[in-house]
């Protein structure tokens, strides 16, 4: 029943790493990221504290910071919001002295610290009201995968206790599993120990009266009898195995699933999963169910389900000859129950849909059954520096289990790239790197695809649709595919410079190895003729020396030799160099395939150290006399896509104003 993610113990000296080395085995699976050049010999680095901290918070990590609170407090500030989503967060002194849970109480951090004080010999510094009133009992927050169905009954079961009366416990699981969560949880190993009665084994009435005495119901059943006093705790145990026809509506599928429960007095509060075979793994509706229940969606392949044929209930030669397997319902709810689980409601039927459910007596951990559907997210990081990187980038990352790209893009993840699996490839292997990115999702993985500035322009985004679109592979098809745009070099550049992009502007890359030279040629001479702003990347490389020199000669022969032009090197990285030139002078030894050019239109000025390219703003604000032969109009210069502007009078343009909105 482990969870989905194991704790970290920050460290920032010696001292701290020898405690934390004490306790760590309190805490199984628990990692140890020391700070560089402070801390050696843990499991992990770290450069920067404040940023680790922020990184394994947003990740979901539990964290347990060998540090002052108020290091703690800073860095996490301004990232919580919801205490139902928190990771858990503990601060341990370095010595041992103290150990206080921050956040996360009653999501694991209570239960972490109170671990880690009894291997210190110390006592947390628990200040949750919920432990303070309950003598440390918080029986509305059970393990991960359990459900209480009225927390609001906890307040009596936890008085009880502190007034040192009996509490029932009443269960109709097994006692593997009951003795599983005793043992996991403090709180209901004093229910355990405090029990007034004894533990009701599996076929116990679960419509038991309530009569008022504090009692705490662990079951199934929807018709467990639950009161002021009776606390009624869902467990883990049951597996949902659908199957639909293509197309078929979430609709169906989801009153199906909750009719067959309904019939066998299953509650869907302890369903743990929901499984199917893995050619549904990109279906709608079985996707759409699993977020219903608020539980996971895992598949398995048709061998798999086929070994579980002596099971069936409904074995069927029709559903054989389809998919390679005699059930899916019944198939993937036994797979998932395992050896031990057994069918408790066989396959009911609608016109689209099969639904069977299967129970696992030592409960279901949904991160051990089959596989998720995979995810391949393509991410552009911006040009270098994390604070061009924007959250659903960090969030795609922070979520990934492996990381592909080329090397040194996946170095400029720093701290970003801990814990993941790396697969690095060269310069010029881009379709063997999409390849590998789309096999590893393909096997369920969460894949983040790294690019450089956006992830859709000269990136990996438009290969990995071209390499799915030539070999229509059907295990590929069924990736959850998302592309996350990033900050473009030709962005940062423009930011850098001032805003040689405010008019209308194009990009083009120099590089012929993809796109031959005369289609190039062709398309500077429409942007020079059309007097855009031109992004020029890729402008030479070590073979390539007279491209530059061509493209200047066309855009020349359009705009004066003093327009502006902008080379930015290396942004966000060491060695960041922007600099101004003309057109005129511009030169293939002022520029390395690590500069982005920007060449202005003809409209384009310079401002003291700024570039910038007018929009016509000017024209709207200044009165029409200053202006011989403007159209009051508006309607034929830039800025004219405002509403009103083809009104006469219309309103000068302010700060917010939709035109300078990116479209």
């Amino acid at each position: 029943m482990a969870g989905k993610t194991t704790p970290v113990f920050v460290v920032l000296n010696r001292t701290g790493l020898a405690t934390a080395r004490r306790v760590a085995p309190a805490l199984p699976g628990a990692e140890i990221h020391g700070l560089m050049g402070r801390v050696a010999g843990a499991d992990a680095t770290f450069t920067g504290t404040i940023g680790h901290l922020r990184s394994l918070f947003r990740g979901h990590r539990p964290i347990v910071a060998l540090c002052a609170s108020g290091i703690i407090i800073r860095a996490l500030a301004p990232f919580v919001a919801d205490k139902r989503a928190e990771p858990p967060v503990v601060a341990l002194a370095a010595d041992g002295s103290a150990v206080v849970p921050l956040l996360g109480g009653h999501l694991g951090a209570n239960a972490m610290a109170q671990r880690i004080a009894a291997v210190l010999g110390i006592r947390a510094s628990l200040t949750t009201a919920g432990d303070i009133a309950g003598g440390g009992v918080p029986l509305d927050a059970p393990p991960q995968g359990w459900h209480v169905e009225n927390p609001e009954a906890a307040r009596a079961v936890m008085a009880a206790l502190v007034d040192g009366g009996p509490v029932d416990l009443e269960s109709t699981v097994d006692d593997t599993l009951l003795r599983w969560l005793t043992s996991e949880s403090a709180a209901f190993a004093r229910v355990d120990a405090a029990a007034g009665s004894p533990v009701h084994p599996e076929g116990a009435d679960p419509d038991g009266a309530d009569d008022g005495a504090p009692m705490v119901r662990v079951t199934e059943s929807t018709r467990a009898a639950s009161g002021p006093a009776t606390l009624v705790l869902r467990p883990p145990t049951l597996a949902l195995g659908v199957g639909c026809a293509r197309g078929c509506a979430a609709g169906e599928l989801e009153n199906l699933a909750r009719e067959i429960l309904a019939h066998h007095d299953l509650s869907p509060a302890s369903v743990a999963c929901v499984v199917s075979i893995d050619v549904k793994a990109d279906e709608p509706a079985v996707l759409a169910l699993a977020e219903a229940l608020g539980v996971p969606a895992r598949f398995f392949d048709a061998a798999t389900l086929e070994a579980e044929t002596p099971r069936l209930a409904h074995p069927s030669e029709t559903v054989f000859n389809e998919v390679g397997c005699h059930g899916v319902a019944e198939g993937a709810a036994l797979a998932a129950a395992g050896p031990g689980g057994a069918l408790v409601a066989p396959k009911h039927k609608s016109l689209h849909a099969t639904c069977a459910v299967a129970r696992c007596p030592a409960g279901l951990n949904p991160e051990l059954v089959g596989r998720p559907r995979g995810r391949l997210s393509i991410v552009g990081i911006g040009p270098g520096t994390p604070a061009w990187r924007t959250p659903e980038v960090t969030a795609a990352i922070t979520d990934a289990t492996d990381l592909v790209g080329y090397r040194l893009y996946l170095d400029l993840l720093g701290e970003a790239q801990l814990g993941k699996a790396r697969h690095v490839s060269d310069l010029g292997a881009e379709t063997d790197r999409v390849t590998v990115a789309l096999d590893l999702a393909a096997r369920g993985r969460r894949v983040a695809l790294v690019c450089s500035g956006d992830a859709g322009i000269y990136a990996l985004a438009t290969l990995v649709f071209e390499t799915m679109a030539r070999h229509d592979r059907d295990d590929w098809g069924r990736v959850e595919i998302v592309v996350c745009p990033g900050v473009s070099a030709m962005q940062a550049a423009a930011a850098r410079a001032g805003a040689p992009l405010g008019h209308d502007f194009c990009a083009i890359s120099l590089s012929d190895l993809l796109t031959p030279w005369p289609v190039i040629e062709r398309r500077l001479t429409a942007a020079a003729e059309g007097d855009f702003v031109v992004a020029l990347y890729n402008p030479v490389s070590h073979r390539r020396r007279d491209q530059l020199p061509r493209a200047r000669e066309i855009l020349l022969r359009h705009r004066p030799p003093e327009t502006p032009v902008v080379l930015a090197r290396n942004l966000g990285r060491g060695g960041e160099s922007v600099t101004a030139v003309t057109l005129g002078a511009l030169s293939p030894d002022m520029v390395d395939m690590l500069t982005l050019v920007l060449v202005g239109s003809s409209e384009t000025r310079r401002y003291r150290d700024w570039t910038y390219t007018p929009r016509g703003y000017a024209r709207k604000t200044v009165p029409a006399a200053d202006h011989p032969g403007a159209d009051r109009s508006g309607a034929d210069h830039p800025g004219a896509d405002h509403p009103g502007a083809d009104h006469p009078g219309a309103a000068p343009l302010v700060a917010g104003d939709p035109t300078e909105a990116d479209p």
